[in-house]
């Protein structure tokens, strides 16, 4: 064996076990105890799979609730995490110590006991037995070992923080006191009951989370993270940079495989990081670009990781709707930073990779027009061409559509057999050529069938997250047992038989893996959970915004900016989905209420959406980024540096939260006409490249420093219109609360009514703020239009009061009270449309574009 071999080899094992100890753990014992860690994640997921699907209601056996589920969830991933992952980097890999076993046996007991002693605590709710409260303490204990051994000492931290101020209430500085609790109280609100430890995080995990991770862990042992690395290299390899761009796009279908940043960048990255290194990438930035790619992943839907999952429980909203909100900043971020590498490739003059037959212009566009025509005509196809089915077969449909599914997968499995199997060559080989784009796109068409199976369920079928990814993970799973042996038969293989058993074993293997994949998730949600549970027993949710107004001073941008700073350090440490737990938990709320006082009003998924993102940036930020390290061990870089220059290029993500909470377009709110998705579609791509070329210093030529300023002025404008435009024709002006009722006749059908109002809180606050409330078009007249939101008013003089506010009403969840006054009402102005600021801006961009154009031909 050559010793560059030898030492690529020894860098895949350092990745796989760094990738190990972050997602899997990296304990793998012979004989039984190494039989039992593949048996109780396979089990583990037999329960989940057992739990999603529609069969014990079928059957009527093992129905579960919510509850019982968390408990029995949490059981299974307490104990994978003793025995699993070691205590310490010291202790043994190849056998489970005796103590090991005898924490997992108790914490699984601890875990479990809401379910086994579930109707005794429901009878004594509110008075634990001191039984109840020792296996609570025990619980919490092993709780947080086992974060610790899974995710590393930061969230085991945090959570003990929040149990100790639990507790030193009444000892801490005034503006964060509280009372404190007992020992029994804070045990039996944080173990035995759904406020806590088995609170809404938890149960997301356990009906959502885990069936997506299981999903894209048997599409990986299917071969399709293969598949869509391959396609992308067919498809941009031999463009400038091809390499790196090909690891964008693979890394962004790859999200669809992994939630996890580490996972996707030993995925792609073994592969991509060579090559970009080949065509002239240093090692730092061939692994930034993979960092940046791997961690934008879980932005990437239908598939984003599981605090999207989070985002559907504390918004409220389906899971269809966040897709929605997260579609356009996913799209243009990932186009950005192909943008970037394509300027990294033109400044180093680099060049793509061989093609085995280089295309015309003609064919190269046709491929293209064909690839981009074809999805759509899919996608219309199967939305409209499918929807009659339900008509015509009424209940029976999905079974209908169930056999044609399988049809559909085996003709495209003898189709895909005319072609090369799929498989990777190596990236440190001599000779690396291009695959030609149209047999590697066709040798596995059959891998997207499940993704639109998903995605039908989910948006059409309008199915719970967890029953459609039920429905996917089986079509999975025949696709993992089958494909082989179907594929062997169909190329007239001989070793059919060979074929079947590889994919038992690929079924077995995914299983398997899905279920280790989900402890970190697992206990992690459940550690989160303490803190959530902190919050709603000592009330630090109210203290948060005292605080964060103290210190922004009110203003909105230093609010943001004071939360984005603290999602990137606490996911220094944190995996995202606790990170997004955490900082939403006690910052999304003040956002929005702080927002309200000063005349913003922000959509509340609009606030989740912006920690999901810094918490997904964290990942990346030195000096703790896994993803970074893994990127940095298979470029042979420094991983600081790696990290730094990962994180520069994932700037372009980091502005777009500050972005979309000031215009709301961006997430496709307020969006309501073709034409206007098309304005708001390219005004936001280009805005992002602009903003790219202005970060990298570079568009068609060098910058000069007062272009790079331009760049960002107009980057800005399109990003954000109103700015400049509200300064010119303000958007609404303020009137007398007297005249509410003449406003709310003379509002136009749809458009909610705006009021400011102040008043005194239950804790003695005085409050002023702005809200919104959407008035029901049906109601006749002003008195019954504000009955529809909950309001009832009396006039007093020339002021409005707050009579009466109706329990539950869009007016109560708002924050109104009775005996508020109305203090103005803000009503609609009629003003020519903002995006006429895009006219100046493009004429500034054609200029700067020609005089660069003309300096760069100049230099040539």
């Amino acid at each position: 064996m050559s010793q560059s071999t030898q030492s690529q080899t020894s860098v895949q094992d350092e990745v796989q076990e760094m990738l190990a100890q972050a997602d899997t753990g990296a304990r793998s014992p012979k004989g039984l105890p190494g039989i039992l860690l593949v048996a109780i994640p396979f089990i583990w997921s037999l329960f989940q799979l057992w739990y999603a699907s529609p069969l014990p209601f079928v059957f009527n056996f093992g129905v579960l609730n919510d509850t019982e589920a968390r408990a029995i969830h949490l059981a299974f991933a307490i104990f994978l995490a003793f025995t699993a992952y070691p205590a310490l980097k010291s202790s043994p890999r190849d056998y489970i110590p005796l103590q090991d076993w005898a924490m997992a046996l108790v914490g699984s007991f601890a875990a479990s006991y809401l379910y086994v002693f579930y109707a005794e605590l429901a009878n004594r709710s509110g008075a634990p037995t001191q039984f109840d409260v020792v296996t609570a303490v025990v619980g919490m204990a092993l709780l947080l070992e086992a974060t610790r051994r899974a995710l590393g000492p930061p969230l085991m931290i945090v959570a003990g923080v929040f149990l100790l101020y639990t507790f030193a209430g009444p000892y801490m500085p005034d503006v964060i006191a509280h009372k404190g609790a007992s020992l029994q109280k804070a045990m039996s609100h944080q173990w035995l009951t759904t406020e806590g430890v088995f609170g809404v995080a938890l149960g997301v995990s356990t009906s959502f989370v885990f069936l997506f991770v299981l999903f894209g862990s048997l599409l990986d042992k299917a071969g399709a993270g293969t598949y869509f690395i391959k396609v992308a290299f067919s498809l941009l390899g031999h463009m400038r940079g091809g390499p790196a761009k090909a690891a964008v796009v693979s890394s962004g279908l790859s999200g669809l495989v992994s939630g996890s940043s580490i996972a996707n960048v030993v995925t792609t990255g073994t592969f991509t990081i060579p090559l970009m290194k080949r065509v002239g990438f240093p090692g730092t930035k061939a692994g930034a670009v993979e960092v940046a790619a791997s961690t934008n992943g879980q932005l990437t839907p239908p598939i984003m990781g599981a605090a999207a999952f989070l985002m559907v429980e504390y918004v409220g909203v389906s899971y269809v709707e966040v897709i929605k909100a997260a579609i356009l900043p996913a799209l243009i971020s990932y186009i950005a930073l192909i943008y970037i590498v394509h300027l990294e490739a033109v400044k180093a003059g680099m060049e793509g990779l061989p093609r085995r037959h280089k295309p015309s212009l003609a064919q190269s566009l046709l491929t293209w027009v064909t690839v981009i025509l074809g999805m759509i005509i899919l996608s219309l196809a199967v939305y409209y061409g499918i929807g009659w089915t339900k008509d015509v077969f009424g209940d029976t449909a999905t079974w209908v559509l169930g056999v044609l599914c399988i049809i559909l997968y085996v003709a495209l499995i003898a189709y895909s057999a005319r072609y090369p199997a799929i498989g990777m060559d190596d990236p440190n080989s001599d000779v690396v050529e291009i695959p030609e784009t149209g047999p590697t796109v066709k040798a596995g068409l059959y891998f997207l069938l499940p993704i639109a199976v998903l995605v039908w369920c989910l948006t059409v079928e309008r199915f719970s997250p967890g029953l459609s990814a039920f429905w996917a993970t089986m079509f999975m799973m025949v696709i993992v047992l089958t494909h082989r042996p179907i594929m062997a038969y169909f190329r007239r293989d001989t070793e059919i038989k060979t074929a079947a058993l590889q994919g038992l074993r690929d079924g077995l293997d995914g299983m398997v893996s899905g279920a280790r994949n989900m402890i970190g998730i697992g206990v992690a949600t459940a550690a989160a959970g303490i803190v959530v549970g902190t919050v709603t027993l000592t009330g630090i949710g109210l203290v948060m915004t005292d605080f964060v107004e103290f210190v922004s001073g009110g203003n909105v941008l230093l609010m943001l900016i004071f939360t984005a700073v603290i999602s990137l350090i606490l996911g220094m440490g944190l995996p995202t989905t606790a990170n997004y737990i955490v900082v939403s938990t006690l910052m999304a709320p003040v956002i929005v209420t702080l927002g309200a006082q000063s005349g913003l009003i922000v959509p509340l998924i609009a606030v989740h959406l912006f920690v999901f993102y810094f918490g997904i940036l964290a990942d990346d930020t030195p000096p703790v980024g896994l993803a970074a390290f893994a990127a940095a061990a298979i470029a042979k870089a420094d991983p600081i540096k790696t990290g730094l220059q990962g994180f520069a290029y994932d700037i372009r993500t980091a502005i777009l939260p500050f972005m979309f909470i000031f215009n709301t377009q961006l997430l496709l709110i307020g969006v309501d006409s073709w034409l206007h998705l098309a304005i708001t579609v390219i005004s936001a791509v280009i805005a992002m490249l602009l903003f790219a070329a202005a970060t990298q210093n570079f568009w068609f030529t060098k910058n000069r420093w007062y272009e790079t300023l331009g760049l960002l002025l107009i980057a800005f404008t399109l990003f954000r219109p109103g700015f400049f435009w509200d300064e010119i024709f303000p958007p609404s002006k303020s009137v007398e609360s007297a005249q509410l009722f003449e406003v709310v006749e003379s509002l136009p059908e749809g458009q909610p009514l705006r009021i400011r109002v102040e008043g005194e809180t239950l804790s003695g606050k005085w409050v002023s703020k702005v809200v919104e409330l959407p008035l029901a078009a049906e109601a006749q007249g002003a008195e019954a239009k504000l009955l529809s939101v909950g309001l009832e008013v009396r006039q007093e003089e020339q002021n409005m009061i707050v009579d009466n506010v109706e329990f539950s009403s869009p007016a109560q969840t708002m924050g109104v009270d009775f005996d508020w006054q109305i203090t103005s009402i803000e009503v609609p102005q009629p003003r020519p449309p903002k995006e006429l600021m895009f006219i100046p801006a493009l004429l500034l961009m054609l200029a700067m574009a020609w005089a660069q154009r003309r300096r760069a031909a100049m230099a040539a």
